[in-house]
């Protein structure tokens, strides 16, 4: 298949899946009932909430959440040079579990009545401060790992591993041990929404996504010629006139800002940086430019057809995206080493 006709086939089935997502669903919409909403004519005003306060704004948050992903993990990929890296290798979601811990237990009925706190509208509340406190969770977990690495950066990035691997522990410790001193109600939330999912997608996540998501791709874009000097090895970017150690920590700290925003809102959604990124190099090539636009589309609509699966495949229930994701992730390694073992 020629690239010009791969990259039209990614394009239709991005917007097919959209499509696709928005149908299925609890409540089940059919393609007539789709289009009236798309043109603002909804036939009930059942439908119009379906529609504009369910299905599209979590169709819009998973496929944003996809290429966020897909994105870090391809620029941490070729800045680090190891096909292995991960998005949450900053300890991320060990860092925003340990937010959500803390959150969860500000809002529990022991702590608020010891403390003489009250609510006017709990729910609302924990919404809003649930995200916050992750986010801030993750940033501090990004900004130890740094700190840890801050003076081999330029030269070792394998110990942004190591050190990402020890903060994700520490940090992980320090979350369970709040999680066995919150109540049982408390501490299944946080283990639900550590498993990852776009269940709670509202439609001002998506108008927070949006503008962190694009000013990072369009920045990664900006330094393709760089990143892809760097592949070649820090001394021959050098001799490009590649500021080696800037590049990094700023593509370091694009990611990390990035998957912090990811995680804050939908939990654990593991792989994605990690899978995506292998199939866009096979499919399109490597350079930085084609790999990031390629995981732009391929990220977000995998994504999406996650999430469909997600909704569909337990009646009544929904399976969170973490767990599939994970699964099929896995798998999708055990055939990559098969494959190269051969």
């Amino acid at each position: 298949m020629s690239r010009q006709l791969l990259w039209m086939t990614l394009c239709i089935f991005a917007v097919a899946a959209c499509g696709a997502s928005l149908l299925y669903g609890a409540a089940e919409l059919s393609a007539a009932d789709v289009w009236e909403c798309l043109i603002d004519n909804c036939a009930s005003p059942a439908d119009t909430l379906i529609f504009w306060q369910i299905r599209a704004p979590r169709v819009a948050v998973g496929f944003l959440v996809g290429v966020g992903l897909a994105v870090a993990g391809a620029t941490l990929q070729n800045v680090t040079r190891n096909s292995l890296t991960d998005p949450y290798l900053f300890g991320v979601v060990a860092g925003a579990g340990l937010g959500a811990s803390v959150a969860t237990l500000l809002f529990t009925e022991s702590f608020t009545a010891k403390f003489g706190i009250s609510w006017s509208d709990p729910e609302t509340a924990f919404s809003l401060a649930l995200p916050a406190a992750a986010f801030l969770g993750a940033l501090f977990s990004v900004a130890l790992v740094q700190l840890l690495v801050a003076s081999a950066l330029g030269r070792r990035t394998e110990h942004l591993l190591l050190a990402g691997v020890a903060v994700s522990f520490m940090l992980g410790a320090f979350s369970h041990f709040l999680l066995f001193l919150a109540e049982p109600f408390a501490a299944n939330k946080v283990v639900f929404w550590l498993m990852g999912s776009l269940a709670r997608a509202e439609t001002w996540y998506a108008w927070v996504m949006l503008p962190v998501v694009t000013l990072s791709v369009l920045i990664l874009l900006l330094f393709g010629r760089q990143t892809d000097a760097l592949l070649l090895g820090d001394e021959s970017a050098r001799s490009l006139g590649v500021n080696v150690r800037l590049l990094r920590m700023i593509s370091l700290a694009i990611c990390a800002a990035l998957t912090a925003c990811i995680v804050s809102y939908c939990g654990g959604i593991g792989f994605v940086g990690l899978m995506i990124p292998h199939i866009v190099r096979n499919w399109l090539g490597v350079t930085s430019r084609t790999l990031i636009l390629g995981c732009v589309l391929l990220g977000g609509t995998f994504m999406v057809i996650v999430d469909i699966f997600a909704r569909v495949a337990l009646t009544g229930q929904e399976i969170p995206i973490g767990i599939i994701t994970s699964a099929i992730g896995s798998m999708f390694f055990f055939l990559a080493i098969r494959q190269r073992s051969q």
